[in-house]
């Protein structure tokens, strides 16, 4: 993945958790794959509103559908595999640059006491 394609993915993703309802649904999710409507039901919202809610969920890479074979009208929804694969990479690598600037400035302030 291109840096410019790794960056989108990961302002996606955030873009997609960035909604209390969705970050429950992804919740509830990691427990086990949810038909839309269980999903609906167990957060309150309307079916309408769910739908909307795992659209954007899709369009982030975070979830995917099935349709069960002897159900084709009805969605099961579960977590993508590897779906926060490439927003793990960018919190470690982001975290590593604090831990870095706070080490080197902790450093600072040790040195300038000793002085």
């Amino acid at each position: 993945m291109t840096g410019n394609a790794h960056a989108l993915s990961v302002d996606v993703a955030l873009e997609a958790l960035a909604d209390p309802v969705r970050r429950r649904a992804i919740e509830l999710l990691a427990t086990r794959p949810h038909r839309a409507g269980e999903l609906a039901r167990l957060l309150g919202v309307t079916a309408p509103t769910m739908s909307k809610h795992l659209r954007i969920l899709r369009q982030g890479a975070l979830v995917t559908d099935t349709h069960p074979d002897f159900d084709t009208r009805a969605r099961v929804y579960a977590l993508h595999t590897n779906a926060f694969g490439s927003l793990r990479r960018w919190l470690d690598r982001t975290e590593q640059g604090w831990t870095e600037q706070l080490d080197a400035f902790a450093d600072h302030v040790r040195r300038s006491h000793e002085s």
